[in-house]
């Protein structure tokens, strides 16, 4: 039994001679992932937080670190800032108040628009 590998090699060539391209590419699609994040993440926490907590979505705010291969970004409430120590409070809710959710529903959004954008991002250096 023979079995014709070379479609994979050619492959496997293309996307090690893609690799730098392919991980500027990316690590901006992160970026914008991360900054849809935020802004939904913000608007969902404006409609949500009540008279209590307004200045708690300006709280909200995101860092990239950026490493060999890719990037990864936090998104949340910076407790430096105002109200934003209440994140794990109105995101998780406690025994007396019902979680909001409001970044898992951001980042439930956004998380296929980013596979989405990161295959079209690798598809688009390999094949060209």
């Amino acid at each position: 039994m023979s079995v014709d590998v070379s479609q994979v090699q050619r492959l496997s060539r293309d996307l090690y001679r893609a690799g730098p391209q392919v991980q500027v590419r990316v690590r901006a699609v992160v970026e914008r992932g991360a900054v849809n994040v935020k802004r939904d993440w913000r608007a969902n926490a404006a409609a949500s937080a009540g008279r209590h907590a307004r200045l708690y979505p300006a709280s909200i705010s995101y860092d990239m670190r950026h490493y060999t291969g890719g990037a990864i970004a936090e998104i949340g409430p910076d407790k430096g800032r105002p109200q934003g120590a209440l994140g794990n409070l109105l995101e998780y809710g406690s025994s007396r108040n019902p979680p909001h959710m409001d970044g898992a529903r951001a980042l439930a959004a956004e998380a296929p628009r980013l596979a989405e954008q990161i295959a079209a991002a690798v598809g688009r250096q390999v094949l060209s």
